[in-house]
Formats: structure tokens, sequence, C-alpha cells
């Protein structure tokens, strides 16, 4: 038997048998090695890139987490239509009779909606006029119903004015401030009439809420103001905006290690102010038949457009005064020491209050059954974190391309 001969030995022999004509063939092969890598490695690279641009597409299509959602149109139920006719959004824009112009400019880029009655005209008034100096359009629910006290402010024929006999703020908002209408605008203000502005700017305040990201915030509350319920609305002096509070007093502690309302990721529902997509996600968050309102802000961050701790904050550099009037159920401002009378049987403020605390009750209720019922959705602020959810969503994408 033959011993084994190794390679190198094979092609010395072998150059010097050929007068080394094989030895430039040997010096090609590493060159030819490397080609054939670098094309399978250009493949890989194509595939994994293609992969991820129509992932991409698929979460643009079905889960448009980041982006603003367009109207939903059934074109079966439009087929006779030529699509390029069809609009499917609107706006709160007022239209001349008559005009020349042939060019529809939208001059508002945001949008100030308020529930108001005549006994807080003089504030509402001042209200308005600073939003409308920063060029807002301006939306008013009158739930008393007397529409003819306004006229005689300048302002008024520039609002647009909705009437319903004692209705609440987000019964309004549910039904007129649909996302399809108002989605030209990239902010909506959705304020009480009784907040006092004297040290409040709009154009300001929109700076400060662009250039920190903020998809749901608030001005902060003058520490002197009614109402206050949460420490984290109260303006802090040495800051321009916050995120969180600290705070361990009381039966809720917030620390470092808080991660959700109310230390973190909360607004109040006096005076939300809402980007376009974190209201597109709202308003389909606010339930028709609860018009209180109760227990909601405690899911706004849900709405935030990704991480509540970030995307949620409160503006100390331009804040309000709550002035803390019940309006709805005939209750009055409150006395000197800041206190109301106290409501006597029969008070329509009584019933008031018992129906907000049974809607709260039910919107718990109905939070509960709608996580427990719905097997593809992960808590994305859960302790399990966002890679669960993430997966979930992906499993999402695939049956929905299935169907």
């Amino acid at each position: 038997m033959k011993p084994f001969k190794s390679w190198k030995t094979l092609v010395r022999k072998k150059n010097t048998s050929d007068g080394g004509k094989c030895g430039m063939k040997m010096t090609q092969l590493p060159f030819i090695a490397m080609a054939a890598v670098c094309i399978v490695m250009l493949f890989i690279v194509y595939k994994t890139t293609n992969y991820q641009y129509r992932h991409a597409q698929i979460e643009e299509k079905f889960l448009p987490f980041d982006s603003v959602e367009e109207p939903d149109v059934d074109f079966r139920k439009l087929y006779n239509l030529p699509r390029g006719i069809i609009q499917p959004k609107s706006d709160m824009e007022l239209k001349p009779l008559w005009s020349r112009s042939k060019v529809d400019v939208v001059s508002h880029k945001n949008l100030l909606a308020m529930p108001v009655g005549i006994n807080q005209k003089h504030n509402v008034d001042i209200v308005v006029q600073k939003f409308l100096a920063e060029n807002f359009a301006v939306m008013l629910f009158h739930y008393d119903a007397n529409l003819e006290g306004w006229w005689d402010l300048d302002w008024c024929g520039k609002a647009v004015h909705i009437v319903a006999q004692n209705q609440t703020k987000w019964w309004f908002a549910k039904r007129f401030l649909h996302p399809a209408v108002i989605s030209i605008y990239d902010y909506i203000f959705l304020w009480d009439e009784d907040l006092g502005v004297e040290n409040f700017n709009p154009r300001r305040y929109l700076r400060i809420v662009r250039s920190e990201g903020l998809e749901i915030s608030q001005p902060a509350l003058h520490p002197n103001s009614t109402g206050i319920h949460h420490r984290i609305t109260v303006r802090s002096r040495s800051k321009i905006f916050h995120r969180r509070v600290y705070d361990n007093r009381g039966s809720t502690r917030c620390t470092n290690t808080s991660e959700g309302p109310p230390c973190t990721g909360f607004v109040e529902g006096m005076a939300p102010v809402f980007s376009r997509s974190a209201w597109y996600c709202a308003w389909h968050l606010i339930q028709n038949d609860l018009v209180h309102g109760w227990g909601m802000d405690m899911k706004l961050g849900y709405c935030a457009q990704g991480d509540r701790t970030r995307n949620v904050g409160i503006v100390d550099s331009e804040y309000v005064f709550h002035q803390g009037i019940r309006t709805l159920g005939g209750g009055g401002p409150p006395r000197e020491n800041g206190k109301r009378e106290k409501a006597i049987p029969g008070d329509p403020r009584v019933e008031i209050r018992r129906q907000s605390v049974w809607e709260l009750q039910i919107f718990k209720k109905r939070w509960s059954k709608a996580m427990e019922e719905d097997k593809t959705w992960v808590d994305p602020f859960s302790g399990k974190g966002p890679e669960l959810f993430r997966r979930k969503r992906k499993r999402v994408h695939h049956s929905n391309l299935r169907t």
C-alpha cells in the first residue's frame, strides 16, 4: 500500500513537470473562491433586506402603530364612483358662500374643542382669543343650549358651534370629533371651560411638545388650583416639563421603578392635548354610552404611540389654573375658602357623581373582559416586556396575510 502524499507535495510535483503553468492556475483559485463567497453574501443580504422591506409594508398596512391612520373606506359600497372623486376626510374649516379662489387651502393646523355654558362666557372668551391668535380652529360644545348669548363676541362667527342640552365633553367628542373629520389637525386640545390661561401660550406649548415628542400631554396645574387629584399634574417651578412624579405619600407610591399611571404616562381629563395619531386611538377608546369618561385617563397611555413613559408628559413652563367649577347639574363656583357648599338630597350633582362612579366600574369591567377575550392582544406595558408583544403582532400579520 502506497503512503498518502500531501496536497502540497502533489502541487510541487505538478508544478515541476508542467513548467509552472499550473502555478498560475493555483494562484487564481483563491480569487474565484472569494468571488463565490461574495456572491453568496450579497444574495443573503438581498434576501434579508427584501424580507425586512416586505415585513415593514405588512406592519404599515395592518398595524400602522406610528403612522397617521387613514379613514376606513369600503370601496365595495362605492363601486359606482371613480376612486379619484372619493374624499373620505373632512375638517372643521368654515367656508364662504362664494369665492373666486379655486384652491382649497386649509389655514388652521390645530384644533381647540371645549364644552361651554353661558355662565362661563367671560373665561371662555379669554381662552378662545388666545388660541385664535395662534391660528387655531375653534369648536364649542354648548351643553346649556344657549347660543344666542355669544353673538356679541367678535370671534363668535369664526368658531364652529354645536348645541346639545346637558351633554358632556366626551359625549360631544365621540360624536363630533371623529378622526376622519379632524385628521387635518396636528394637535387637538380637548379642554374644560374653567381653565385660567394667564400663564399659558399655545405656540410655546406646542414648541415644547414637538421637541420632546409628546403624543399626549397637558399643561401643568397651578399649585393653588381647585380639584387637584394627582400630584403628577401639579406644576414644577424648576422644570420645563416632566414625565413622572416621585411621591411616597398616600396609598400610591411613585418611585424610579414606577412604570404606569398615576406616576408616569398620565394626564388628567380636564385639559388633555392629543397628537393626530394619539387622538385616532383615543377616539376609539371613548365608550359611546359612558359619557362622563371616568377611568379613561388611566388608559390613555395605551394611545401614546409607543412608550407611555416617554411619549406622555406635563408641560410646566406653560401652565393653567383649574377653577374647579361644576357646571353640569347646576354646580356653582367654589367659595372663597376653595370649598363648595355641601349638596343637599335631590341635588342633580349627587346623581351625576353616582352616575360617574357607576360608569367607572363599567369601564373597568369592559377593559378586563376585553383583555381576557382578545387572545391576540398582549399588554405592551406588562412585565413580560415588549418582545412578547412584537411576537404576537407578527402572528397577527401572518394570519392576516393568509386571509
